[in-house]
């Protein structure tokens, strides 16, 4: 396990690193293959990955002129902003964060003694979020009423699964692949609610109308708080007609789950460990709670600096939030830093309803996703999502 562990942090420390440090990273893999002790091969390891995270950080936030690089002449892209900044780029910050409080989620899980395939099913499904961004990402960029219709299809999966899932305890949340649990409103119902902060068109309200119908026939307080969370959100920021019948559903659906019993017992690295976490070790609760922080960061950079869609940030701390709390308050999962290979791809998943850049109109947005397709698609994660205003 040590092994594997340290080679899976060298390969991740070279994949981290900038362009022009690359040699760097092949020099890192070689010298921990190299290494017989395990346990010293995974110290080594994880010191090359703190520089790493050092040296991409210094690289994102000052760029190759930081470090007295410079561009080529002639290189620059006209289309494309001309900022270096990693928080002016909010999908990226998402997915950074992502891997930072799964990161600190496998500290804990391993001080706590989970189970290994507990770590193996939290980080499958980092990588599988993360593939499935980068997926769509090569996709044609999708007008408002195909957004819609595929919000949709998203809200009628979370009713299909309250009337015809997995029940436990009286609830009925999850759906089995291959044998394997899942919680389709945490991977879902995030994304839903960037989708309608973002389009604010009739299919996406009906969309946000049947999640309330299915968190509410599940019941499911956490994220029928969720919901309501963030469409709180949407009528602060953008207030309308829309925006005030999306809350009131969502309202509705969280009475009706606070008046429905929810008896579902605590399940081990799962939830209450906001709590629990400081019994296995101080460092072991900081972590824990370290990763929640994290989790909220692309929110806070971005209603810093992003003038122009502060609806979107707005939406995403929200729901994140209300989900962290409702984990702390009953027996929920802890999202990224428990074992909850659903809140992990939840979260990843629902980066693609974030603005592609910080700072632009919703016009030079489109710019940048038609510009980008110029260009092969190489910058899509960034700027040409699917689902990008």
């Amino acid at each position: 396990m040590m092994r594997e562990l340290a080679t899976f942090a060298a390969r991740l420390a070279a994949a981290l690193l900038p362009g022009p440090l690359h040699a760097w990273g092949r020099a890192m893999e070689a010298e921990t293959s190299s290494i017989g002790r395990p346990a010293s091969a995974l110290l080594f390891a994880l010191g090359c990955l703190g520089c790493a995270l050092r040296e991409a950080m210094r690289f994102h936030l000052f760029g190759p002129a930081g470090r007295g690089a410079s561009a080529p002449a002639g290189s620059e892209n006209p289309h494309m902003p001309l900022s270096n900044s990693l928080l002016d780029r909010p999908r990226h910050v998402a997915a950074v964060c992502a891997v930072v409080a799964t990161g600190l989620g496998f500290a804990y899980l391993t001080a706590a003694g989970a189970p290994p395939r507990h770590l193996v099913m939290n980080g499958g499904a980092l990588a599988l979020g993360l593939l499935v961004v980068v997926a769509l990402a090569w996709s044609p960029r999708l007008g408002g009423t195909a957004r819609g219709l595929i919000g949709l299809a998203l809200a009628a999966v979370l009713l299909l699964t309250s009337l015809f899932g997995v029940s436990a305890d009286g609830a009925s949340r999850w759906i089995s692949i291959g044998g394997l649990p899942l919680q389709p409103s945490l991977i879902l119902l995030p994304l839903l609610a960037l989708v309608f902060a973002r389009s604010r068109d009739g299919l996406s309200l009906l969309a946000i109308l049947v999640a309330a119908l299915a968190v509410a026939l599940q019941p499911d307080r956490a994220m029928a708080g969720a919901l309501a969370a963030a469409m709180a959100a949407v009528a602060q920021v953008r207030p309308g007609r829309d925006a005030r019948v999306a809350l009131g559903a969502a309202l509705a659906a969280l009475a009706v789950t606070l008046v429905r019993p929810d008896i579902s017992p605590a399940t081990p690295f799962v939830d209450q460990i906001f709590f629990s976490s400081f019994a296995v070790h101080p460092l072991a609760g900081a972590a824990v709670v370290g990763g929640a922080v994290v989790m909220l960061v692309p929110a806070i950079a971005g209603l810093v600096r992003d003038r122009h869609d502060r609806t979107a940030y707005a939406v995403f701390g929200a729901v994140w939030l209300a989900v962290i709390l409702a984990a702390a308050l009953g027996n929920y999962p802890t999202p990224l830093v428990g074992y909850s290979g659903s809140a992990i791809l939840g979260y990843v998943i629902s980066l693609i309803g974030l603005p592609p850049r910080a700072g632009l109109s919703r016009e030079e947005a489109g710019d940048l996703d038609m510009a980008d397709a110029d260009t092969g698609g190489q910058s899509r994660l960034c700027a040409g999502l699917p689902l990008s205003a």
